[in-house]
């Protein structure tokens, strides 16, 4: 397996404020950051996870509006309809975060 230096990032988790010395990987250095987002997790440098917290938190709102034409009390949507789309999109969002 090679390892991609132009995709991968380099976060040194600790409590510190000074940070970790230059990693090189192919020759080329990597990007230092202070969060990355790794598998849908949003992972910052002293792991507080307050960032990861916000954007599910944002999550369910945003999916509301795009959705809210259709779940409106004026949709011409049945109630039925309403409630399978409230089950399949918005209640996973909910009962994850």
């Amino acid at each position: 397996m090679k390892a991609n230096e132009t995709k991968s990032v380099l976060v040194s988790f600790t409590l510190k404020k000074n940070t970790c010395p230059p990693v090189l990987l192919n020759n080329k250095q990597l990007i230092q950051k202070q969060e990355v987002k790794y598998l849908s997790i949003n992972l910052d440098r002293k792991l507080t996870w307050r960032k990861h917290e916000s954007a599910k938190r944002k999550q369910p709102d945003l999916k509301l509006r795009k959705l809210y034409r259709i779940i409106d009390r004026k949709s011409q949507l049945s109630l039925v309809n309403k409630l399978l789309v409230y089950k399949a999109i918005l209640k996973p969002i909910w009962t994850y975060i």
